[in-house]
């Protein structure tokens, strides 16, 4: 039975379970040249896209529209929780598999001719996040990246770090690990639901800091409310009172137009397989070039006392190199389109949504209204219906995928929304329906 949104021509190509098989055995069987050939001509799609709409900072639909053609959806599925994982560009899919495909053709270069093309990866993600390439380790995702900084820092009895008390698990266990071995305290700031303004955030954090405090460690998009951390203004503060400052990143590459010299921070873990369209299984942590001696390797191999940058930090041996080339191409598709307007269009829509969700009865925002302090994730309650209510009725209404989030003991429970550059009007439009639909009923 066909859903709402099929019926209604929302999704473009939508893609079903045999043509996904027929595209990937295709996609397996690339030589390099067709390979390249083939992500030109997206390439090109995007360059005539950009052209067409030169004079617009904030391209109209049929620009994003167009660009949702270049992702493989299967089934007309609207993808609304890429903070979970996200898809991959049709460029980054061909990618992948043509680099897997070399290690069933010839062996060899998985060893020889793949592990070059790292440096060039390393060197345009260094550039996309406003880095040097010395500063950067390539990870297989935000927790490995938090565990490299917890384990790695010289810390014992009476040393003190300072975590929010909303922070994902991959932020607090690697501390919690580090204060049952070493005997380092841990406390916690409550952060508001949401904050009232930066100063509200950054003061919490300040009047918490005593002369133990060595680390702050705080996610940059918090998972639970939406909140966008005012990383810049926290960092001046905590750099001014000696204190280093590791962000979970998981959700802010690909989301927005990121730069860590701007914002002083000197750990930053981040996953781009959410919003930037990377495969799984590959991830990124910066580390500020003056803080790099206080670290040491959490995993060593050949290289690891030897290296003079960051590299010192991933002395992984083999690894499957395939996924971190893709990655580049995940920078390439971005950069094509321009991280500026990628963060302009996400904010838009979360603006939108966020405005209209306001006008239906019962609905509690848990996300800012201010640009600044919030992005793509959108957090609500509505009073009387269950979250995963609401998750359920959309995916089965309107084949729209959303996700519970939070606590009930601590009041965070609600429903989080993703609003990616592949996500139009309509379907937010889509799913505000369905929330008034839902509300309707209870009443």
């Amino acid at each position: 039975m066909e859903n709402k949104a099929q019926k209604s021509g929302y999704l473009s190509e939508p893609v079903t379970r045999r043509e996904f098989v027929k595209y990937f055995v295709a996609g397996s069987a690339l030589s390099l040249s067709a390979l390249s050939e083939l992500n030109a001509s997206v390439y090109q799609s995007i360059t005539s896209l950009n052209q067409k709409h030169i004079q617009d900072e904030s391209p109209d639909g049929i620009y994003w529209d167009e660009l949702r053609k270049h992702y493989l959806f299967e089934e007309g599925v609207i993808m609304m929780n890429n903070g979970t994982v996200g898809p991959m560009p049709k460029p980054v899919f061909n990618t992948l598999i043509r680099c897997f495909k070399v290690q069933c053709t010839n062996p060899f270069d998985v060893y020889n001719f793949i592990p070059r093309k790292i440096e060039g990866v390393r060197r345009k993600l260094a550039e996309f996040v406003g880095a040097s390439p010395e500063e950067i380790v390539i990870t297989r995702n935000t927790t490995e990246g938090m565990n490299f900084v917890a384990s790695g820092l010289d810390l014992g009895e009476g040393d003190e770090v300072i975590l929010s008390t909303m922070e994902h698990p991959g932020g607090t266990h690697p501390w919690r690990l580090k204060a049952k071995r070493y005997g380092i305290t841990i406390k916690e700031v409550p952060i508001g639901f949401p904050p009232k303004s930066v100063d509200e955030f950054v003061g919490s954090f300040a009047k918490t800091i005593t002369p133990n405090t060595k680390v702050i460690s705080i996610s940059h998009a918090v998972y639970i409310s939406g909140l966008i951390s005012p990383l810049k203004e926290l960092c001046q503060m905590a750099r001014e009172k000696g204190v280093l400052v590791l962000a979970d990143g998981a959700h802010a590459i690909g989301m927005l137009d990121l730069d860590m010299k701007e914002m002083g921070i000197d750990f930053f873990a981040t996953s781009p397989y959410k919003w930037m369209g990377a495969p799984t299984g590959v991830g990124v942590l910066y580390v500020r070039q003056e803080v790099q001696d206080k670290l040491w390797p959490t995993i060593a191999s050949s290289g690891w006392d030897t290296h003079k940058t960051a590299k010192k930090f991933e002395t992984l041996s083999q690894r499957a190199d395939a996924l971190t080339i893709a990655l580049g191409e995940a920078v390439d598709f971005q950069n094509a389109i321009g991280k500026q307007k990628v963060e302009r269009r996400i904010k838009a829509l979360a603006g939108y949504l966020k405005r209209e969700l306001k006008k239906i009865s019962g609905v509690r925002l848990h996300t800012s209204e201010d640009p600044y302090i919030s992005g793509g994730l959108t957090a609500f309650s509505i009073e009387g219906v269950e979250p995963q209510k609401v998750v359920d009725y959309v995916r089965e209404k309107y084949n729209i995928v959303i996700r519970t989030v939070g606590s009930r003991e601590k009041g965070t429970y609600g429903i989080r929304v993703s609003t990616p550059i592949y996500v139009s009007y309509t379907h937010v439009d889509m799913l505000l329906e369905g929330i008034q639909r839902l509300v309707k009923h209870k009443a």
